[in-house]
């Protein structure tokens, strides 16, 4: 083996080890049976987990991010698949300014975008005191992962199957269901696993657009940071890490990880 392969072997093993070593150490440090955060453990124990576990606000805060983003990651779907399908199969003029515009909340700073979404719910007369502000918060943000990974699975598939099913006599719909839908469902179910880790793990729009005695898990995470340093809230990340992880396999049992390749 040369020395150049072995050079670029140790660089991509470096930044794998950059990448999950925080993520193994606050593993570790949720099992901590100290009474502080803080790393090399002191012993094992459990407590910080059922700590969490029995805990009122983290509860509902888990609760929170879960249904945000099941809820987003749904919405998402459905408005960046369409989306997808209309710009890379239909849109003539102003093609590139609609494909802007979608891309928009992932091309400007979250907090950016939150702010825009502040002031404009203040405009209409729903402020922050409704909960369905948050959850369009978390649309938004959301649809343009959904619309890149079904634009690329769109990309991949020839325009010819579908018309092919339109010379046979298909309809539309028909084509779309038994024909489209199928060949870009790695992409469709990617994008949405990429939405639901997104809104669970987002801190900007949530910051800005909950109300008064509503926080998600990341939140609640960073509000007990300033008054208590106990492994708590690595238990707290370790689950989140967990529930994504599960996120992940639960794709790979659905479609495979290996379909979702372009």
């Amino acid at each position: 083996m040369s020395a150049a392969r072995l050079l670029m072997g140790a660089g991509i093993a470096a930044v794998y080890v950059f990448l999950m070593l925080p993520i193994v150490i606050v593993m570790i440090a949720s099992v901590n049976s100290g009474k502080y955060l803080n790393f090399p453990i002191q012993g094992f124990s459990l407590q910080w987990y059922a700590k969490f576990f029995a805990s009122q606000p983290f509860m509902d805060a888990t609760w929170l991010s879960l249904k945000l983003g099941v809820v987003a990651a749904g919405a998402a779907t459905l408005i960046g698949t369409p989306a997808a399908i209309f710009y890379v199969r239909h849109a003539k003029h102003w093609r590139e300014v609609f494909r802007v515009y979608t891309l928009a909340p992932l091309l400007l700073p979250e907090i950016l975008t939150a702010i825009a979404l502040l002031f404009f719910y203040y405009q209409i007369g729903i402020g922050t005191k409704s909960p369905v502000g948050l959850y369009l918060g978390h649309i938004v943000v959301c649809v343009p992962f959904v619309f890149l990974q079904v634009t690329a699975s769109l990309y991949n598939m020839s325009p010819s199957l579908a018309e092919a099913a339109r010379s046979l006599g298909a309809s539309p719909a028909t084509t779309f269901r038994r024909v489209t839908l199928p060949l870009i469902k790695p992409g469709v179910i990617n994008g949405a696993l990429f939405a639901f880790i997104i809104s669970f793990d987002n801190v900007s729009i949530s910051l800005l657009l909950k109300g008064v005695g509503t926080t998600t898990l990341p939140m609640q995470v960073y509000d007990y940071l300033r008054w208590d340093f106990d492994p708590t809230t690595a238990a707290a990340s370790t689950v989140s890490i967990v529930m994504t992880l599960g996120a992940v396999l639960l794709v790979d049992r659905l479609v495979g990880l290996r379909a979702m390749r372009y």
